[in-house]
């Protein structure tokens, strides 16, 4: 199978995602100060060197101006998030569904999401070193639908632009059939793996994470396969994740092997997450999308890091 770090000549290292927003703060309304992500970062700092930000945002901006001013010696995967330019009636929540306008309005937006990709990576080429084209935008219950030939579209584009390495994050499962045509398109494959979300205990979990590692890059030998997000959430409510399975214990226990694992491997894997997100999924407090985090929303560890 081929390696990432040895394709493109990067040092293996440790990696995270890294949203910085925190209660009060969201997409879209009130970003992260820069002392606030200052403190973040020196959180991070020890245990990582790779961060993977999700948007050409003022948020990402305001990341890589710290990293610059305070000389921090971290390597980003930059996202664009692409929004919805199709209905997608099988979203199981009941997202995913535009009014004509919209489509249009999101499918110009796209359009400048890419180009702003595009611009950054060479403008801050010495801190990023990927890109990605988009997150979850294909598998079949995502509320944020793109075309598959629209992201082949983006790829063209990005790799005419840029000279660092592209992908498009996604879970494990579209790259198996829907996701084939791109592939040629991409310098390496991401992919998402969560044995939570679909009832695993714990003691099977990081097996069936190596599985779904594994049934991409058999299929793609000759392409660097790498995962852009794996975790254990310490919360639920009930829906969707069996409560009895999420605590602070099994993420440890997760994170632990998922890591042995990967090191031994090289197998360049963006944990999820950094922090908790309380400004995620519904108003429940145990709603699982606010605990994903090894560090709580006020930045105290959790058990893996305490």
């Amino acid at each position: 199978m081929s390696n990432f770090f040895q394709k493109f000549n990067i040092p293996f290292d440790k990696a995270i995602c890294y949203s910085g927003f925190r209660d009060g703060q969201q997409p879209g309304g009130i970003v992260p100060s820069y002392e606030e992500i200052k403190e973040d970062l020196m959180l991070l700092k020890p245990h990582w060197k790779y961060l993977r930000l999700y948007d050409c945002d003022e948020h990402a901006a305001r990341v890589m101006e710290v990293i610059k001013k305070e000389k921090l010696d971290f390597k980003l995967m930059l996202g664009a998030y692409i929004v919805a330019e199709m209905n997608n009636y099988g979203c199981p929540w009941g997202g995913g569904i535009y009014e004509e306008e919209q489509l249009a309005e999101n499918h110009k937006a796209n359009n400048e999401k890419i180009e702003k990709l595009i611009d950054w990576s060479n403008q801050y080429s010495d801190i990023i070193f990927c890109v990605s084209l988009g997150n979850e935008a294909c598998v079949d219950w995502t509320d944020h639908f793109v075309p598959v030939d629209r992201v082949i579209e983006f790829a063209k584009k990005v790799k005419q632009g840029i000279k660092q390495p592209i992908t498009f994050c996604e879970n494990y499962v579209p790259w198996l059939n829907y996701l084939k045509p791109l592939v040629e398109h991409i310098d390496f494959i991401s992919i998402h793996t969560y044995p939570v979300w679909e009832y695993k205990h714990i003691h099977e979990s990081v097996d069936y994470s190596i599985s779904n590692y594994e049934l991409v890059a058999q299929l793609y030998p000759y392409v660097p396969v790498v995962i852009t997000e794996a975790g254990w959430a310490t919360n639920s409510h009930g829906r969707g994740i069996n409560s009895e399975h999420v605590n602070e214990e099994n993420q440890k226990v997760y994170y632990e092997d998922l890591m042995e694992w990967t090191t031994k491997h090289q197998v360049l894997t963006f944990f999820f997450e950094a922090f908790d997100e309380n400004w995620k999924g519904s108003s429940d407090p145990m709603e699982p999308e606010k605990h994903w985090g090894v560090f709580k929303a006020d930045r105290s560890p959790k058990l893996v890091f305490n």
